[in-house]
């Protein structure tokens, strides 16, 4: 019996145990705004980081005006390089529910960004645009920081084989 419920306890404080990382998301803190006209469609396009800085996560928030049910979007992103357009439909954001969005994405080099805006409803079909600037990258070059975070790991590597060859068997002397 003991043991039974010594198990129950323990699958019940994993359970809580694994939920709590969830509940620890802070909701999406919306610190710029930007306005897109889309055909008939007024859209608020929110970021939760400003300025943009390269490879620096964020979330995106794409609220028309209204409200998105009865409504479907389309979003292309295109980098200062980028030539090839590859459409997304625009989904609920994960952690706030009554908007579209995109949860913790990054832009990965700095220059200026096209986010373009397909938005379809009652009203018909609307297009637009809105160019954001990207800073260069914050801290450190990535090659740098890869560089320092393997550090510990070459210590322990050197730290196994000096105990390896420490704790290998010596050799039977011969009589």
């Amino acid at each position: 019996m003991r043991k039974a419920v010594a198990g129950m306890l323990g699958a019940a404080a994993l359970l809580l145990g694994s939920a709590a990382p969830a509940l620890a998301y802070e909701p999406v803190n919306v610190v710029h705004a930007e306005t897109v006209q889309a055909g008939p469609y007024k859209l608020t396009v929110g970021f939760s980081t400003w300025p943009l800085k390269a490879l620096q996560s964020l979330d995106f928030s794409f609220a028309p005006e209204g409200g998105i049910q009865g409504r479907s979007g389309k979003l292309t992103v295109l980098g200062p390089e980028t030539t090839r357009e590859y459409p997304r439909p625009l989904v609920r954001h994960p952690r706030k529910r009554e908007v579209w969005g995109l949860d913790v994405q990054s832009l990965p080099t700095e220059g200026n960004w096209t986010l373009k805006f397909t938005v379809d409803g009652a009203q018909g079909a609307g297009s637009g645009q809105l160019s954001v600037p990207v800073l260069e990258q914050p801290g450190p070059p990535m090659g740098l920081s890869w560089a320092i975070s393997t550090l510990p790991l070459f210590g322990l590597v050197g730290l196994l084989v000096v105990a390896w060859r420490r704790s290998r068997p010596e050799p039977a002397l011969a009589g």
